[in-house]
């Protein structure tokens, strides 16, 4: 193995913990299921094809391994598991901590597909099509479940009672710059309280959950 390769592994590793947190709802376990797909990726490298996605290929390790892990279980994380893996080690940037609490909670309650697809694509990045093979979906089901995440999102963001009989969160509307703003405290919740405040009044450039991704 080249040290390219460990190396390429080891920068990886920040995201895989943000992914895993959010699917295992809790922070012991995320580090579990994350060397867990570490250990699988070091046995499996000869299906990995250089050049490629290694975020997608890990990605689809570790929801692989996740999937696994919850048929032997037979348990899920709870709502308020994911909020724990979704918020901030402390407080950070008072004057967002309500909105930021509103998203996180928001978050909580997507269905996991839904919640999947934004990570994937609003918060790591990914195409469409990386999307897809992470998920083992086509990219007609990826797109349709982002939509319908983005709109659950914004109604319960919104505070709505919808149909479907989802409690809705008493919220303050959400307006682009505001989810910019708390999306970026979501993608530092790793970092210290003054490194995501610092984000926030940077106004770091990130993906916005409520607005429609563009290209494939």
């Amino acid at each position: 193995m080249s040290e390219n390769t460990l190396d390429r592994l080891e920068q990886e590793i920040p995201a895989l913990r943000r992914f895993a947190r959010a699917l295992v709802g809790h922070p012991e376990r995320a580090d579990d299921l994350v060397q867990d797909t570490l250990e699988r990726a070091l046995t499996r490298l000869d299906s990995y094809t250089p050049g490629t996605n290694m975020r997608a290929w890990l990605f689809t390790i570790l929801r692989n391994a996740h999937i696994n892990e919850l048929r032997r279980a037979r348990t899920t994380a709870t709502p308020d598991e994911t909020l724990e893996a979704l918020s901030p080690p402390a407080p950070a940037a008072q004057e967002h901590g309500l909105a930021v609490r509103d998203l996180e909670r928001a978050l909580a309650r997507l269905t996991p597909e839904m919640r999947e697809v934004l990570l994937l694509i609003g918060l790591e990045g990914m195409s469409y099509e990386e999307a897809a093979d992470v998920l083992g979906a086509k990219v007609g089901t990826v797109k349709s479940r982002l939509c319908r995440g983005r709109e659950a999102l914004r109604r319960l963001m919104d505070g709505e009672v919808g149909e479907d009989g989802i409690t809705r969160l008493p919220g303050r509307p959400l307006t682009p710059a505001t989810s910019r703003e708390m999306a970026a405290v979501v993608l530092a919740f790793q970092r210290s309280a003054a490194a995501a405040a610092r984000t926030v009044h940077a106004g770091a450039e990130v993906v916005d959950f409520t607005e429609r991704r563009t290209g494939t």
